[in-house]
């Protein structure tokens, strides 16, 4: 007969320890260890140790050779289907992930409308909220009559005997997987133990059903999805829903997808219908609409395989404080304190007595350091009040030495810079020499020759140094 017994699991980062402490060890998170009871089957009698049984030889194959693409299911949503590399793919589990309110289920309630519109047979099982809650929100979306199964259910035990009834669903959505629980694991819903298990058996019920399983997952303070990180290897694709609640535009992004590229993003704007696809991002970012000023730099960033116009909007002012305040939205504080050090040592800008402030139109966020330049240009733009010129993009990695060097994929950024009709570019110089952009370039070698193409366009309001 098997016996219990207890173990102190950190429900940060799943480590497993025999007596309680404050703090974890392995992540150095406070207050996280909760004990969880587990049932332990005793070893065979007579048995002195654990023998494995004995196995079969697996097949051997080269790795060269043609296997056919993954099919994909449309969810006829285009930005979605852009994120996760083509379409769903059936047998696959997906990771969403995103803050409260920020359009998760709405998002998930649209794709399954409009997958059950062209006949797939498809399921929403929610443990957070009530059916009527769920039809409440589909009235307000307009898809109360859509083809959408339901069901209000937070045991994993009925919830796959559910799914395993009648023809089998194309789409299954779980909302969420922290409420999920197993009659086998004596522990509450949410802690490490009923997360990994109610994973699992969503994970293998699609692999061997076939079904592509949609799982919402709640977001720690910072950002990531709670739980331990083994949620994450264990499905396909993870996306995490990113934005304002108080902001209209949500970026959809994909940083796992084992069927497409990463980094892939979807841009959506909620509106009261719901959440709308932005098929051109680049106008968004770019703030066309805005009276030009000083302070603001048009970056051609990639985002996954999407080239991407942002307009990066900088503030520098004298400082009252003795210590000057230094604050970025939507790009690395730390990358940001890096560019200030290297215009004041290799380029002779004086920043340490004024307030900074950088912001990436629209509530993207980059992570790209192509940005490096165009954050410069902005910050210089700023403290000269200079105008770059209209139809000017920048782009550029800044080195420690002060050098600027090459990104990859210029000639995609270039052309997308093109196509929304700007005409100058201000760049490092061309890994290929024999590429011809179709732009107006100027190349630069180093952040003295950004101060000094700045202060060619400054008009005698500001010296920058």
């Amino acid at each position: 007969m098997s016996k219990s017994q207890s173990n102190f699991v950190c429900q940060s980062c799943g480590d497993v320890s025999h007596k309680w402490a404050g703090q974890c060890g392995s992540c150095n998170q406070w207050n996280t260890i909760i004990e969880e009871r587990v049932s332990v089957a005793p070893p065979a009698s007579g048995a002195k140790g654990a023998a494995l049984p004995r196995g079969r030889s697996a097949r051997l194959v080269d790795l060269k050779g043609e296997s056919p693409a993954p099919p994909r299911i449309l969810s006829g949503i285009g930005e979605l289907d852009r994120v996760t590399g083509g379409g769903l793919v059936p047998g696959s589990a997906v990771l969403i992930g995103g803050d409260p309110g920020i359009g998760k289920s709405t998002l998930l309630l649209q794709a399954l409308a409009a997958l059950g519109a062209v006949g797939e047979r498809v399921i929403y099982v929610t443990g957070e909220e009530s059916i009527a809650q769920i039809r409440l929100r589909a009235a307000r979306l307009g898809l109360a009559n859509a083809p959408v199964l339901l069901a209000a259910e937070t045991n994993v035990s009925d919830i796959l005997a559910t799914l395993n009834e009648g023809d089998m669903p194309s789409v299954v959505v779980i909302d969420s997987v922290q409420t999920l629980w197993s009659p086998v694991i004596e522990s509450a819903p949410g802690t490490v133990s009923q997360l990994k298990a109610g994973a699992e058996a969503l994970v293998r019920f699609a692999k061997s059903k076939g079904a592509c399983v949609l799982l919402v997952g709640h977001v720690t303070k910072d950002g990531q999805i709670a739980g331990p990180k083994v949620i994450e290897h264990l499905v396909d694709t993870v996306l995490y829903f990113e934005g304002d609640r108080g902001h209209q535009f949500r970026i959809l992004r994909a940083v796992k997808n084992r069927f497409g590229p990463t980094d892939e993003i979807g841009v959506f704007e909620m509106s009261d219908g719901g959440l709308r696809e932005v098929t051109n991002p680049s106008r968004l970012f770019m703030g066309e609409g805005e009276r030009q000023a000083p302070g603001t730099a048009v970056f051609a960033g990639v985002e996954g395989t999407r080239p991407l116009l942002v307009e990066i909007q900088a503030l520098v002012s004298p400082s009252a404080l003795g210590t000057p305040r230094r604050t970025a939205v939507g790009w690395d504080g730390t990358r940001l304190a890096m560019i200030l050090a290297v215009l004041e040592a290799r380029a002779g800008v004086l920043l340490a007595n004024h307030d900074v402030y950088l912001n990436v139109a629209g509530g993207l966020r980059l992570k790209e350091t192509a940005a490096d330049l165009a954050v410069a240009a902005a910050l210089l733009s700023s403290l000269s009040d200079t105008i770059i010129p209209h139809g000017t993009v920048v782009f550029g990695e800044i080195a420690l030495s002060g050098a600027v060097r090459p990104v990859g994929q210029t000639e995609a950024r270039l052309k997308e810079a093109q196509k929304l009709g700007l005409t100058h570019a201000v760049v490092a110089g061309f890994a290929d020499k024999a590429f011809k952009p179709s732009l107006e370039t100027r190349q630069l070698e180093t952040v003295a020759d950004l101060v000094a193409w700045v202060a060619s366009r400054n008009k005698g309001l500001r010296r920058i140094a």
